[in-house]
């Protein structure tokens, strides 16, 4: 007989409130697929295909061997902070002071205390719909109210200020964008985020822009809101080393914060994470050396041709596409001619084809069940084989 006390299982309300992160269902029947031999064309991850580079390993390497894997301070190796003050000086012309930077460990941990240095319950969030995930999990842990405005091909998925001051009402505290967004891609033009943070610090709420993917832009050079010598003391930047630079699994990234901001987020850093990894700090030091950036730079025009590839294959078999992504390595594609369930859409494309792409319903609820978003994070010509089997999966879809 056992004695073992009866436990009632009772997590947070919170807790239960978030919600799965839909692509890894997804990513896991793609392996399950794979395991039994099928092949796979992987466009559902946003992940760079190429492995981080080869300076980083030995960077990091030696750290360890010289012993320094011990913890940093909490706002970053201070190396860091000035080397990332001097990138932003030479890629971005813009003059930001290392003291207000903060490293933490992935972009998540850098919207996560930010977020958390800035809501109470109940304050409001503005942020688009569709917009990455997290961001809306993250409020509903801090028990903030979100306010989704719903954005379309019409203003290439973005708020602008036109539907910032439509949607305005009183208790926003928060107005989060990205530039290029996931998962559409497209870009805020300067004058626009400009505009948006002056009449957000008039209405004395802060301005939270999502640079995660502004290396990687095509057609036109990159550009920060931190380049702008006007900014008002409301914007904060969050970035990360995981996209352009492509070091995903080292889980560092950064935020730019106004200096009234930088006490509570050390405070909070020291809570909520203590440091970021020592080892992805000493690598993150030599990915922003010439050398390297020469190297992401090739990189980054290969994002570009593949995003050429895979619209200019996509029009080819008469796909029809709102937009032209200007950034990142995703595209945002209406299957509304096809589909009405965009989830049952990926699910039997994988299925049937191998072709594993990301459902709508990832990213918000305005006309999600008639959106797809494709990640060219894989070779050219597995992207032409994708539409092919697209094109063939749609075909019999029509025929039947």
């Amino acid at each position: 007989m056992s004695n073992k006390i009866q436990f009632t299982p009772n997590p947070s309300i919170a807790a239960a409130c978030i919600q799965p992160f839909h692509v890894m269902k997804i990513l896991g029947e793609a392996k399950a697929l794979e395991a039994t031999g099928k092949p796979v064309i992987h466009m559902e991850i946003g992940e760079p295909d190429f492995a981080s580079l080869p300076c980083v390993h030995q960077a990091a390497s030696k750290a360890a061997e010289q012993g320094f894997t011990h913890y940093t301070p909490t706002m970053g190796l201070p190396a860091l902070r000035e080397k990332l003050a001097d990138f932003y000086h030479n890629f971005y012309h813009a003059k930001v002071d290392a003291c207000n930077i903060m490293i933490t460990p992935g972009s998540s941990s850098a919207l996560q205390v930010v977020l958390t240095a800035l809501i109470n319950p109940g304050d409001k969030v503005v942020l688009t719909d569709p917009a990455y995930p997290c961001n809306r999990q993250f409020v509903n842990l801090l028990h903030g109210e979100l306010l989704a405005i719903p954005v379309s091909h019409e203003t290439q998925y973005q708020l602008n200020l036109e539907q910032l001051k439509t949607h305005w009402q009183k208790g926003i505290k928060v107005v989060m964008v990205a530039s290029p967004a996931n998962p559409t891609g497209t870009i805020i033009e300067q004058p626009e985020l400009m505009a948006m943070a002056n009449f957000l610090a008039e209405k004395n709420a802060y301005f939270i822009v999502d640079e995660i993917y502004q290396g990687l832009v095509y057609d036109r050079p990159a550009e920060s809101i931190l380049a702008n010598n006007a900014l008002p003391d409301n914007v904060i930047v969050i970035n990360s080393f995981s996209k352009f630079f492509g070091m995903t699994g080292w889980r560092l990234g950064w935020t730019v914060a106004p200096s009234h901001l930088i006490p509570i987020l050390d405070r909070l850093g020291q809570n909520l994470f203590l440091a970021a990894p020592t080892p992805s700090q000493y690598g993150a030091l030599q990915v922003l050396e010439k050398d390297a950036l020469a190297e992401l730079e090739v990189r980054r025009q290969t994002f570009e041709k593949r995003r050429n590839t895979l619209y200019n294959a996509m029009q080819k078999a008469s796909f029809t596409l709102k937009t032209l992504p200007q950034g990142a390595f995703y595209l945002y594609w209406d299957i509304s001619e096809y589909s009405q369930d965009s989830q049952a859409f990926c699910s039997e494309l994988l299925n049937e084809t191998g072709v594993a792409i990301t459902p709508g319903k990832d990213f918000g609820d305005f006309n999600a069940n008639t959106h797809v978003r494709l990640a060219y994070t894989t070779d050219e010509t597995q992207l032409i084989k994708a539409v092919h089997l697209i094109k063939q999966f749609i075909d019999s879809k029509r025929n039947k």
